[in-house]
């Protein structure tokens, strides 16, 4: 990420991690929320091709990454997405284009959706985000993760569909447990599914995805990838067919995280998703 930098800002006492660099229109990148999930691991293939032609910030979730390791266990993920919220105040980040991965796109449709909407959305990118997350046996991975290359093994399995290039890419496990092992952050990402005895223990996933997505108002492109065992088959197309104005892109030889495993292809659809925007509502591109 040679074009990036690594920053931080205090939010509301809050010692908050980011990457910025580019120039242009604000572009806000959003990571997932598996255990070691991160600006730096999700988006460390595409940040440099958007800095070419935007104003990237891509921060770390509270309890995320570099960020504070915070979970607020009476308001959730209120708490997360007001955190995100006057994260861009602070950063006096007006209108914005957003791409969000897993947690981070799921996340950005629910926010879009809702009224009223909280992040100054100009238009969204979602990688694997969104849909009916069913708890299967992928998921059962992502959540077995302990700290041992082990079960960074069986989590990464759960994510990509390329098994020698990430699953037994020692290198690359070794680069995800750098962050998956941070003081207090597997504590922060197992933290949703703590539940008092006395206090109903519904589950994260295997629920309906309530999602009004017929109310997102802004352009939405969905990349997902065919081999996505942490959705259904066919989720993007059922989603975008309820989102106005979309469109829906399916990477054959991908998982999860179709931004990763097809970076160059990915990043060359969404920059030029987003220039498209930008041309029709006039918006000047970086000189």
């Amino acid at each position: 990420m040679a074009s990036v930098s690594s920053k931080f800002v205090v939010v509301d006492g809050i010692n908050t991690h980011y990457l910025e660099g580019g120039n242009g229109p604000a572009v806000v990148f959003l990571h997932s929320g598996e255990f070691g999930g991160a600006a730096e691991v999700s988006w460390e293939f595409n940040i440099d091709a958007f800095a070419e032609h935007f104003h990237v910030i891509a921060p770390d979730w509270l309890g995320f990454g570099r960020t504070d390791k915070v979970f607020d266990f009476e308001k959730g993920r209120a708490r997360t997405l007001g955190h995100m919220r006057r994260f861009l105040e602070v950063m006096a980040i007006g209108e914005a284009d957003f791409v969000g991965n897993s947690m981070g796109g799921s996340n950005l449709a629910r926010i879009a959706a809702a009224r009223p909407v909280i992040l100054p959305i100009r238009s969204l990118v979602l990688a694997s985000g969104g849909g009916y997350a069913p708890d299967s046996d992928a998921r059962k991975k992502l959540l077995r993760y302990d700290g041992t290359d082990r079960s960074m093994r069986e989590m990464l399995d759960g994510l990509f569909f390329d098994k020698e290039k990430w699953v037994d890419n020692a290198e690359y496990r070794a680069r995800r447990q750098v962050f998956a092992r941070m003081p207090g952050a597997w504590e922060c990402a197992s933290a949703a599914r703590f539940k008092a005895p006395f206090v109903e223990a519904t589950g994260q996933f295997g629920k309906p995805d309530a999602t009004p997505y017929e109310n997102i108002e802004v352009p939405t492109l969905l990349i997902a990838g065919a081999n996505d065992e942490l959705r259904l088959p066919g989720y993007a197309h059922e989603v975008g067919a309820k989102i106005p104005d979309s469109e829906v892109v399916v990477f054959d030889d991908a998982a999860h995280c179709p931004h990763i495993e097809h970076a160059e292809k990915f990043n060359q659809l969404a920059i030029a998703f987003l220039k498209k925007i930008h041309h029709k509502k006039g918006i000047a591109e970086a000189a």
